[in-house]
């Protein structure tokens, strides 16, 4: 039996808008480069990424006003094409979810696409290395007591498909955010998860 590691943001929750949003902001509050961080902050920890776009003497402030203006709204976050199905396709003990973000943020996103919280959530509260380390994708399959050998990453990012690869995990990487050229590390490049094949599901 095949279990199912997920990403959230952009492979099962479309949230790019909000994303983008609350990173211009911060980007603008904070005297950071907007373009290189929308280029880079995809699938990353918040504070990888702060430490990366900002001063040290920045971060603590940088990711507080990011979590105050994640939790503030949820306007614009919706299912991704295929995720409610997908989900429906399997077991509740078959899958479960990896985030770079907090375990309540991304709660919150779930319920407002309308789609089940996993039994297993590892968040960014969860770890202590962020992708594209695999510890959280060794954690998840860890907590379903699988071998990542018998795991799928679903993934949107460069990073979390080097995560994924890391863990010894077959990955399925997702069009959804970045272009197919940059998710070329994984075993099976697709649009969304409509085009997930119904034989691995099966399996």
């Amino acid at each position: 039996m095949r279990i199912f590691l997920f990403d959230i943001d952009g492979t099962l929750v479309d949230s790019a808008a909000v994303v983008e949003r609350v990173w211009r902001q911060v980007a603008r509050e904070f005297g950071g480069d907007e373009q290189a961080i929308l280029r880079d902050s995809h699938g990353r920890l918040d504070a990888d990424v702060a430490r990366d776009f900002f001063r040290p003497d920045q971060a603590g402030a940088v990711l507080a006003r990011v979590s105050e203006l994640d939790l503030a709204t949820m306007d614009g976050v919706s299912a991704t094409p295929g995720a409610a199905e997908t989900l429906a396709a399997l077991r509740p003990d078959q899958w479960a979810a990896v985030t770079s973000g907090g375990r309540r943020l991304m709660s919150g996103r779930l319920r407002t696409a309308g789609l089940p919280l996993p039994r297993v959530l590892v968040s960014a509260d969860d770890v202590t290395r962020g992708k594209p380390d695999p510890e959280g994708y060794l954690a998840a399959a860890a907590a379903l007591d699988a071998v990542p050998e018998h795991c799928v990453v679903v993934e949107d990012s460069p990073a979390g498909v080097a995560a994924g690869r890391s863990a010894g995990a077959l990955v399925v990487a997702v069009t959804t955010t970045h272009d197919p050229a940059a998710l070329g590390a994984a075993d099976l490049v697709i649009p969304d998860l409509r085009a997930l094949p119904a034989d691995l599901l099966a399996r």
